[in-house]
């Protein structure tokens, strides 16, 4: 299918049956041939801007319901979620999750509305961290109302310009009688930022970088001049506990604030004229690499798309806390568990080295699988030397040749290091890492022999 056109058949045909039409009859109210509606019915021919228009008229149609698949995140909402490590051995392809999706729209959205409330993988019941992520990946991480709101109110601060803390801080100040106070640790031990507004202030810990103590600022500035709109975005979700919606708008502040330090336009063109440099970007915009790392998954602004990254975040133990597939189609970020073969984990040995390293995912499933992937360690805000992270991002390697991070890096995939989704997802038989044996596999015993790999098993 074309990228951008709009195959609705199966939302055309629901409409014509509703009416009580016959394609001849629908063909004719449309001023197109009969043939011509069989076509588009079938998935064969897109609608046109002409077409759409004459639907709208001449049946007082809802053009935002011609879009049935973005209910679920078209084909990559259901591919992540057919990732799951339950469904591995069933081998469905993304041809095949496009012509279901295309064939029964509503089958899809009720299938993935089971799915999300019972929390994805999670087979102890619903887990609200699971619930506010699958909503994050259904708008694909890209909130256009936000960006725009964003790209407004900066353009409003000229924040271009050098001192981006006082522009912020100039802005609360002005708009909402709230000071900034920089507080010392020990007046608060355990909280990064208070609104205080009895005393009208915005209190921020010393233990703050400046990246941080100015996210915190545009934070509570999403808080306080987009409530309603991050409402409005939450309202239009069915979430099964109070505390995923809470997460969720606490994604969408956090994401008012990156575009607020990250104008979309402003930001795009940098990135483009900088090849990503991630090292220039973040000291022209004044961001830490996490938070750089987020704003990647989101340059989605039709005709004005970057580069497709994922962004992900772990601790030692090797957990995710963070992962945003944006319109990446990445499903390694789908398994609890991740590969210790990729750099992701090496990050933690050098921690003030940037990580480069092209992988190829053995069983994809329906996303991509040769990837350029860039990690780097993190320390958690407001506790240096006391928390650490690996963040890692990455864009599929036929988008990389021209990115500054791939320079110098073979992005053939002869050379890729092969990765698994955990070793319980992973049917590598000759890989020395391995520590569990894969959860479908057989288990082979042989009396004579030792391997090198602690477990010898079956293919599924």
């Amino acid at each position: 299918m074309t990228e951008g056109a709009l195959f609705a058949g199966s939302a055309l045909r629901r409409l014509r049956k509703k009416e009580g039409l016959t394609q001849a009859a629908m063909a004719a109210r449309l001023s197109i041939s009969p043939s011509y509606l069989n076509l588009i019915e079938r998935n064969r021919r897109p609608l046109s801007a002409r077409v759409i228009v004459q639907v709208v008229e001449q049946f007082d149609f809802d053009p935002r319901r011609l879009r049935d698949d973005e209910q679920v995140g078209g084909v990559d909402g259901i591919a992540r979620r057919l990732s799951d490590q339950r469904f591995s051995d069933l081998d469905i392809d993304r041809e095949e999750i496009a012509e279901f999706l295309s064939a029964t729209p509503h089958i899809a959205s009720a299938l993935a509305r089971l799915y999300d409330q019972a929390g994805g993988a999670d087979e102890g019941g619903a887990d609200p961290l699971a619930a506010s992520r699958h909503e994050i990946e259904r708008w694909r991480n890209h909130f256009i109302d936000l960006d725009a709101a964003a790209e407004e109110l900066a353009d409003e601060l000229r924040l271009s310009r050098a001192d981006l803390g006082a522009a912020l801080a100039d802005r609360l100040r002005d708009r909402h009688q709230i000071t900034v106070r920089i507080l010392p640790r020990e007046v608060m031990p355990d909280a990064l930022r208070r609104l205080d507004l009895h005393a009208r202030q915005l209190q921020l810990s010393e233990m703050l970088e400046p990246a941080s103590r100015n996210f915190q600022i545009a934070l509570q500035l999403g808080q306080l001049e987009q409530r309603e709109a991050i409402s409005n975005i939450a309202a239009g979700v069915q979430f099964v506990e109070d505390a995923a919606r809470h997460l969720f708008e606490r994604h969408l502040q956090g994401y008012f604030a990156a575009a607020l330090l990250m104008p979309y336009s402003r930001f795009l063109r940098a990135c483009e004229a900088t090849g990503y440099d991630f090292p220039v970007l973040m000291r022209r915009f004044g961001v830490s690499f996490e938070q750089l790392a987020h704003r990647l998954t989101t340059l989605q602004r039709v005709g004005q798309r970057g580069a497709p990254f994922f962004m992900a975040r772990i601790d030692r133990a090797g957990q995710f806390s963070k992962r945003f597939a944006g319109a990446s189609g990445a499903t390694l970020l789908e398994s609890d568990d991740s590969c210790p073969l990729w750099v992701l984990h090496q990050a933690f040995e050098r921690p003030a080295d940037w990580s480069v390293q092209q992988v190829i995912l053995d069983d994809p499933g329906a996303g991509p699988a040769h990837w350029l992937t860039v990690a780097r360690v993190v320390e958690g805000s407001g506790s240096p030397g006391e928390a650490r992270f690996a963040v890692v991002v990455g864009v599929e390697a036929k988008f990389a040749s021209e990115l500054a991070m791939g320079k110098g890096v073979t992005l053939r995939k002869e050379d890729a290091q092969p990765i698994g989704m955990g070793c319980r997802n992973c049917h590598r038989s000759e890989c020395r890492q391995r520590s569990l044996p894969p959860r479908s596999a057989a288990l082979r015993f042989e009396r004579m022999k030792r391997g090198v790999t602690p477990f010898s098993f079956d293919a599924a």
